[in-house]
């Protein structure tokens, strides 16, 4: 249990002292960083960290498959309880936030006052900061959810969960979920989801968030991953799965599905929802989409093989491409209220399926790393087993 005092207007001292682990290049274990007091400027808060959950990025940085400014903390999927305010600190809302607010906070933290923010581009702010991206430094030391404790800054988009939603489900909202929503708001602008047939592929966090969010705006949703255990999840919240690497007469071959749809009277894809970042599976969605449909990119945020394009194809076929990267403070409102009302029947807390100590990050990046799970959460409360 930690306490927590204050010594003046915004420092605030910590006992025992919040703990990052903090990391520094691949194949080196993290260190633990302990900033025992924390300077809180107008506007910010300090969440204890209830329960992180790796994210795929997560697990790129770590291996070595993107850049990063390190040393870092890494994490940017948490719930927690605010128990420290600085003066004027708001939820996404506006509304006052509270001491022993259980909370999710976006993932990054915007000025609100650039030419993108003002065009509703937060998540691109020209001083855009980001939780679990940045590198440490002094005065922003507790910056990433592996850590006992998060300095959350004014700009970012701050939610209230209720006190009955699992850490498991609500952890994920700050990237998955939210980002799943900015992808199917985006599909949205350009087509009518209710009746459409939607691709989703990849059955990670962010893909099956997709369809089962287009399942409950009334899509019919195909879900392609190669990994069985998801298939079978998709399959349980109203998805029809497809296994990429089935071949020959399978039934769970794409095209063997599509032909069945057609028989019902769906005459092509009209969304498809890149969120794998495989190649092959962007070459897909761009083949499959159908005339006046919209191909949805998500899952290519780290670095990968180049993909060519047909110009005339698409223009022939009046396809829209859009790219999705994180999402605005509405879309992670709008994704707690799905997890709110959604993850009983959907179960969504099974899809963390282990979880560490703080002091066991590396164990826990390992597992993540193998892709057993669709996550694997981080609980700074939990001791080592």
């Amino acid at each position: 249990m930690h306490t927590v005092e204050r010594v003046g207007e915004l420092d605030v001292i910590v006992k025992p002292s919040p703990v990052a682990m903090v990391w520094n290049e691949p194949g080196r274990p993290h260190d633990a960083l302990a900033a025992p007091g924390v300077r809180l400027a107008p506007g910010e808060a300090l969440v204890e960290v209830e329960l992180a959950t790796i994210c795929g990025s997560d697990v790129h940085t770590v291996r070595g498959d993107r850049a990063a400014a390190a040393p870092l903390v890494l994490g940017h999927e948490q719930v927690g309880r605010v128990v420290a305010i600085g003066e004027g600190a708001v939820r996404a809302d506006g509304s006052l936030l509270e001491l022993g607010d259980r909370v999710v906070w976006s993932v990054t933290v915007s000025c609100g006052e650039c030419d993108r923010c003002r065009r509703g581009l937060t998540q691109k702010c020209r001083s855009l900061a980001k939780y679990g991206h940045e590198r440490v430094h002094r005065g922003w030391e507790l910056s990433g959810g592996f850590a006992t404790h998060v300095q959350v800054r004014a700009g970012t988009a701050i939610v209230r969960v209720s006190e009955t939603l699992p850490a498991a489900v609500a952890a994920p909202a700050s990237c998955a979920t939210a980002t799943a929503m900015a992808a199917l708001d985006a599909a949205a602008e350009r087509v009518e989801l209710a009746g459409a047939l939607v691709l989703v592929t990849g059955a990670g966090q962010i893909g099956l968030s997709v369809a089962a969010m287009a399942i409950e705006s009334g899509a019919e949703v195909i879900v392609a991953d190669p990994d069985a255990s998801r298939r079978e999840f998709a399959r349980r919240i109203g998805a029809v799965p497809v296994d990429p690497n089935a071949q020959g007469a399978s039934p769970d071959r794409l095209e063997a599905v599509l032909m069945r749809f057609e028989a019902r009277g769906f005459r092509e894809v009209v969304v498809a929802v890149e969120a794998s970042g495989a190649a092959t599976a962007v070459r897909t969605v761009f083949d499959v989409v159908g005339v006046g449909g919209v191909a949805v990119i998500i899952g290519s945020g780290a670095p990968g093989a180049e993909v060519s394009v047909d110009p005339e194809s698409i223009v022939r076929r009046l396809v829209s491409v859009t790219g999705v990267h994180n999402y605005s403070a509405p879309q992670l409102v709008r994704a707690v209220e799905f997890l709110e009302r959604s993850w009983q029947p959907l179960r969504l807390d099974e899809l963390v399926g282990a979880t560490h100590p703080l002091t066991e990050i590396d164990l826990a990046l390992d597992e993540a790393a193998t892709g057993r799970y669709v996550r694997v959460g981080v609980a700074p409360g939990r001791r080592p087993v």
